[in-house]
């Protein structure tokens, strides 16, 4: 198990039920006593993000279902903290935040685009002891992030090549059902 950091994946064990959880990968942004947070990478939400920015409009940019907190915030993760100012690196090459008018700005020329920058509605979040306790139940596995993962292009294969960070053995549970009982 590698050590909780930000720029941590943690991704849910096959047989997870927690349906906000459920075959999701969790990028790790921030993890200290006080609590922990991150945004769930593969969960697609109903609208794009010209849908809740209407000054955006065209800008059919798919957002994510961040996690079950404060499911009204927008967040966004890039690789370009050079652009956007206020930046807070979260991995290499990895990074969270930042002016959200320059960002819109960029957005409206064209010079962002879905390569370099995801776009989340609420976030995943654990209080110190609870983030660790599911480790200990074995709820999560862990392994470092990269920006192949978190820029990933098909968002339904995210779960699957996340666990191939773990070793070519942990690709298999990919295949189980999510309930074992139902076989």
């Amino acid at each position: 198990m590698v050590e909780l950091s930000p720029g941590i994946l943690l991704i849910a064990e096959p047989f997870l039920k927690d349906p906000n959880f459920m075959r999701t990968v969790v990028l790790l942004c921030d993890y200290q006593e006080q609590g922990s947070f991150g945004f769930v990478l593969n969960k697609q939400y109903k609208h794009t993000l010209d849908e809740l920015i209407p000054e955006l409009e065209g800008r059919k940019l798919p957002v994510y279902t961040g996690g079950p907190v404060q499911g009204d915030t927008l967040h966004y993760l890039h690789t370009c903290p050079e652009k956007l100012p206020g930046s807070h690196q979260v991995s290499e090459g990895i990074y969270w935040g930042g002016d959200f008018d320059i960002m819109k700005s960029l957005l409206i020329k064209g010079e962002l685009d879905e390569n370099v920058i995801r776009f989340y509605i609420g976030y995943s979040g654990w209080d110190y002891q609870q983030l660790n306790d599911e480790l200990k139940n074995k709820s999560w596995m862990t392994a470092k992030a990269n920006r192949k993962i978190v820029f990933h292009r098909k968002v339904e294969d995210i779960w699957k090549d996340a666990l191939g960070l773990l070793g070519a053995e942990y690709v298999v549970m990919a295949n189980f059902p999510t309930d074992p009982q139902l076989n």
